[in-house]
């Protein structure tokens, strides 16, 4: 680990008028400690932003309000997220491990970087670490690699359960720096890595993700998130999903599909909503839709098995909630 600077900003304002090149944020540490001991990043500044106040968890008729600083573990046990947003808890519990969970923050965990091991490790060139350098992932180790969304300069999987989630319900992200706040949608926010796989979300420079807003949806309570992983615990996702069902007696009025481990940012599946709509709650009718899961997909040599376990992970989250 580097040399760097330290400051503990009592407030969003000071925290941003401290936010100069070079500076990096500190929320529950759970990402960018690990990285600085791997020399993979190397702020000259740390910003710990952990008294800030920024903690919220709140729900109302226009939907939820997470602060960027809530824990996993305090969302994911909050009654009104399990209740009114069950995929939410769901994909939180089932990531990283318990003692993580009470330590990362939404915010952490929503920015958090890929474990792409080409990107973990400052001997091997990396796209995303250097630009140029190349993307030994390609044509080398590629099994956790994503199929959707990659480019000639990067593969790497994004690694957020809970941002996909997120997506699915049409989440934003509030940011503010020194200029005011704006909201982002979450889906828009994230970006493919084209030619640019460095540029991986919106954020300014000197930016601080506040919270983040789910809209109201009633029929989310008709939700869940299925991943599929090596083992048990402590594992990112091959594949994972996350779905909700509007059903009006049999028939889906309305559906809301994203996907997880196969993309380089969380991926929303309209094409398989669309082919939900209308249609009874039936597993020929999940079949076919979740046909049009891995659309667009570009496997590498060594993740060949990823389209028919997405599509596969897509008929046994439908198939959970319609029974």
């Amino acid at each position: 680990m580097r040399a760097f600077t330290y400051a503990a900003p009592s407030s969003v304002e000071d925290a941003l008028a401290a936010a100069g090149d070079g500076a990096a944020y500190l929320a529950g540490g759970t990402t960018l400690v690990d990285l600085m001991k791997l020399d993979v990043l190397a702020p000259s500044a740390v910003l710990d932003i952990g008294g800030l106040p920024l903690r919220d968890i709140r729900y109302d008729t226009s939907g939820l309000y997470v602060g960027a600083l809530a824990s996993m573990s305090d969302i994911a046990s909050h009654a009104m997220v399990s209740i009114h947003y069950p995929m939410i808890s769901q994909a939180l519990l089932q990531s990283a491990s318990s003692q993580i969970r009470n330590m990362a923050t939404i915010g952490g965990n929503l920015l958090q970087r890929t474990r792409c091991g080409y990107f973990r490790d400052p001997a091997m060139p990396c796209n995303k670490r250097t630009p140029g350098s190349g993307c030994p992932a390609l044509d080398g180790s590629n099994r956790t690699h994503a199929i959707l969304g990659t480019s000639g300069s990067c593969a790497a999987t994004h690694a957020s359960d809970l941002a996909v989630a997120l997506t699915a319900l049409d989440a934003s992200v509030r940011l503010r720096d020194r200029s005011g706040t704006r909201t982002v949608r979450l889906e828009d926010f994230y970006l493919l890595p084209a030619d640019t796989p460095h540029l991986e979300n919106r954020l300014r420079p000197g930016e601080l993700v506040t919270g983040v807003t789910v809209p109201a949806l009633a029929w989310a309570k008709r939700s869940v998130y299925v991943k599929v992983r090596d083992r048990q615990s402590y594992e990112f996702a091959l594949t994972s999903v996350a779905a909700a069902l509007d059903l009006r007696g049999d028939t889906i009025a309305e559906a809301r599909i994203a996907a997880g481990g196969v993309g380089t940012k969380p991926w929303r599946l309209p094409a398989v909503e669309k082919a939900l709509k209308g249609h009874p709650a039936r597993p020929e009718v999940f079949e076919q839709a979740a046909a049009h899961a891995a659309e667009g997909a570009r496997p590498l040599p060594h993740n060949g098995f990823k389209p028919a376990l997405l599509r596969q992970t897509v008929i046994r989250a439908l198939n959970r909630l319609a029974g």
